[in-house]
């Protein structure tokens, strides 16, 4: 492919990169005066390799995934510097994982943005992981349009507070299979076990998988979800509500 960029994906990178609102002159004024390699670092990040199989967001992936747990360390550092370091890394885990990028990515609605080929365009299996993917290498984009990563916390703070009060506040509603594991190592049990079977074959079916966790041999809780990671991690989250609310934990 061309490294050529027609002015109709132009203004389409500008508007998305306003829609951003990141609170930084030097970002504002890099997309207002159209910086050539601005520009061309966000399409890389925005083309999938479907599309590209050269120029696509996959080396900006992987980069953005070193300047995201860089710039979410420097978030914590700042909001919480009375954290221990196991604390730090149990928050940080939670703010730079993959359904976190995904949730993000939907936020900004940043498939509208994504460049694919025919193939992905119907693949609505790899969509979420596509949207998570491009979103961490939006973040490795904005790094390199000034390799400083000012930028990149400017956005990311003011969403990453937020986030980060309701992951202190009920951290079993993200990483319920976690909490879950450490009740079970505290009172000395097996780690449970998740018994899990696929009940459709409907791509994007709520029920599609079922799944039941066992402590000491025990059925405790079950739930559906539309993978079997999915309906894991519902069915470790009803049981931890099952438990507070009986007061086990």
């Amino acid at each position: 492919m061309t490294n050529i960029i027609d002015a109709k994906r132009i203004n389409q990178i500008i508007t998305f990169s306003k829609s951003l609102k990141i609170k930084s002159k030097r970002f504002s004024d890099i997309i207002s005066t159209q910086n050539i390699s601005a520009i061309q670092n966000l399409n890389q990040a925005l083309t999938h390799s479907s599309y590209d199989t050269i120029k696509n967001y996959e080396k900006l992936e992987f980069f953005g995934d070193a300047v995201l747990r860089l710039a979410a360390s420097n978030f914590i550092e700042k909001k919480y510097p009375q954290m221990s370091v196991g604390e730090r890394s149990e928050l940080r885990a939670q703010i730079v994982s993959d359904d976190w990028l995904t949730k993000l990515g939907k936020k900004i609605d940043i498939e509208k943005v994504i460049i694919k080929g025919p193939k992905a365009l119907g693949d609505e299996n790899s969509k979420n992981t596509i949207i998570g993917e491009a979103t961490e290498a939006l973040i490795g984009a904005i790094y390199k349009c000034f390799n400083s990563i000012q930028e990149v916390n400017l956005w990311l703070d003011d969403i990453w507070e937020k986030d980060s009060e309701i992951l202190l506040i009920a951290p079993y509603k993200y990483n319920a299979k976690s909490v879950l594991q450490e009740w079970c190592q505290r009172e000395g049990f097996d780690l449970p076990l998740y018994k899990t079977i696929e009940i459709s074959k409907k791509n994007g079916d709520p029920k599609r998988f079922f799944c039941d966790i066992f402590i000491k041999s025990l059925k405790e809780s079950s739930a559906f979800g539309k993978s079997r990671k999915q309906a894991e991690k519902n069915a470790a989250r009803v049981l931890i509500e099952k438990f507070i609310t009986i007061g086990k934990i």
